[in-house]
C-alpha cells in the first residue's frame, strides 16, 4: 500500500475528482518514489507544478528539501526525520545535506518534523511509516481523519486482526506527533 493510493481512494470516496501519478525510479533498490496526488472539484492533470502544492509529505528529509519548491507560500510540509540515504549518496554522486529540515524551516515554510521511523520501529514494522505519516497529515485534509483512517483499516480487515490494530495505533500516533510538532 502506498500513501498516495490511500489518499487518492479516500478523496475519491469523498466525491472529489482525483488524479495521481507515481514515479518509482529505483524504488526496488532503495531509491526514491515520487507521488503527486491532486484532488478537487475538477482536476485536469496529476502533476503538481512548482509553487502549487498545499501539502507536501516528506518521507525522508533530503527528499523533502528537494521537493519543497512545489509548495505554495501558504503550504504545509510534514517531514519524517528518519534519514535514509538514497543510492546516489551511497555511490558518492550526491552529498547529503547537513540539515535538510533546518534549510526548509529557514525558508519560512510551515514545517512539522518528527521521527515517524522511530514510531514505526517501536510498533515493530518500519513499513508503518506510511500510516504514521497519513495520520500526521489527517488534520490538514478537507475530509475527516476518521474517513482516512477507515480507508487504511479497511485494507487490512479480513486479514490478520493485528494488522488492523497496529495500523490504527500507527495512525493515531502520527496524529499525536503532528499535534506535538
Amino acid at each position: 500500500m502506498t500513501a498516495a493510493e490511500i489518499l487518492s481512494q479516500t478523496a475519491l470516496a469523498q466525491g472529489f475528482d482525483v488524479k495521481k501519478t507515481e514515479v518509482a525510479g529505483m524504488a526496488q533498490r532503495g531509491g526514491v518514489v515520487t507521488s503527486h496526488v491532486r484532488f478537487g472539484s475538477q482536476v485536469l492533470s496529476p502533476a503538481i507544478p512548482p509553487g502549487e502544492a498545499d501539502i507536501l509529505v516528506g518521507f525522508e528529509p533530503a527528499e523533502a528539501l528537494r521537493w519543497c519548491s512545489h509548495l505554495r507560500p501558504e503550504g504545509v510540509i510534514m517531514i519524517n526525520t528518519t534519514r535514509q540515504e538514497p543510492p546516489v549518496v551511497s555511490l558518492g554522486l550526491y552529498d547529503y545535506p547537513e540539515d535538510p529540515v533546518g534549510e526548509i524551516t529557514n525558508t519560512g515554510i510551515e514545517c512539522h518534523a518528527f521521527d515517524a521511523g522511530a514510531i514505526a520501529r517501536e510498533l515493530g514494522n518500519f513499513k508503518l511509516v506510511n500510516t504514521v505519516m497519513l495520520g500526521a497529515i489527517s488534520e490538514l485534509l478537507p475530509f475527516s481523519a476518521e474517513v482516512l483512517k477507515a480507508e487504511i483499516l479497511d485494507r487490512f480487515r479480513g486479514r490478520k486482526p493485528t494488522l488492523v490494530d497496529i495500523n490504527e495505533k500507527a495512525f493515531e500516533l502520527g496524529r499525536q506527533a503532528a499535534a506535538d510538532n
